[in-house]
Order: C-alpha cells, then structure tokens, then sequence
C-alpha cells in the first residue's frame, strides 16, 4: 500500500530508492539541498551526468541520474521547480515537478524516494507561504499519481529540514491528509 510522510530531516539524508534534487534548469551544482546532493553523490560523477542532458530544462521536468556515491539511494532524479520570483502563478509547475518525479521513479522500477520542499527557499520568490505551496502541491501529486497507478506502490517521504519549515508544513500536511 502506497504511503506519504512528513519528515523533520533532509531528503539527502533518507534511506530511499531516490532522492529528489530541487534542481536548476541548467542541472548544475547549486546551494541548498542541491550542493548537498552533488558533495554527497561526488561533485565531478555528478556533473558529468547531468551534462549529459540537454539543458536547460523546463519548469516542472524531472530527469534521473546514479546516485554515485551517495550510500543511502540508487538514483538521484534531478526536479526542476518554478521560480516564483519570476513566474508568480506557477503553481502547476510545482505540481509537475513532483507529479513528473513520481513519474519518472516509476519508470526506472524504483518504489521509495525523498523530497525536499521543492521551491520553498529562493526560489519561493513572494508566495505568502511558499512552504505550505510546495507541501500542497507535493500532496497533490501524490495524490493524483496513487489514483492513477492505485497497483505500483510507492513510499513518499517528504522532507522539512529548518524547524519553522517543519511547522508550516505539518500544518497544510495534516489539514490535507484528514
């Protein structure tokens, strides 16, 4: 039976199948949880993956590359989120990129994968709450991928890492999983 939770921790940290990076459109090494993903996968192995790739990439696209060294996954899938900085309504988009991520999971026969709150940092741009947004919109794909494939089970973890960040996020959690 497919499952969805919420998690106080990184989504690199997760013993999953897949980690999902919040990924730029050009796949290269970011800050945030994407610089932790490229140091713990080796930043070269990496790298060399992602140029494999024709980027950049669109709003709401995933892709997937090895996990390289990365102990605790087998895949990396890479998910572009919008930048609401730029793109203010782009809420869809966010759908997409974890709707695509499920996807794309499925695909190469995997079963288990970690987010993280996909465009709730920078690229949070000025959403009132972009954490509650990311956490909706991850539900939401859940949600719809479930009903689309209810015989492949999945393991959703998703992932708040800050504190204040976990708060807000268990509570759109809790008001859309009751």
């Amino acid at each position: 039976m497919s499952r969805i939770e919420l998690l106080h921790a990184s989504c690199a940290d997760q013993e999953v199948d897949v980690v999902v990076n919040a990924a730029n459109s050009g796949l290269w090494a970011g800050g945030g949880i994407c610089g932790v993903i490229f140091q713990k996968a080796g930043r070269r192995e990496l790298t060399e993956a992602c140029e494999k790739y024709d980027t950049p990439l669109q709003d709401g696209d995933a892709v997937i590359t090895p996990a390289f060294h990365m102990q605790n996954a087998r895949a990396i899938i890479h998910a572009v989120g919008p930048n609401f900085a730029v793109t203010p309504t782009a809420f869809e988009k966010l759908f997409d990129a974890y709707y695509n991520s499920l996807k794309v999971l499925k695909q190469n026969g995997y079963h288990s994968i970690s987010f993280p709150l996909i465009s709730s940092g920078i690229f949070g741009g000025n959403l009132e709450n972009p954490v509650a947004e990311s956490t909706k919109q991850c539900i939401r794909a859940y949600q719809s991928f479930v009903e689309q494939y209810p015989d492949y089970e999945i393991d959703v973890k998703l992932c708040a890492f800050g504190f204040s960040e976990m708060e807000e996020a268990k509570k759109q959690f809790d008001t859309l999983r009751s």
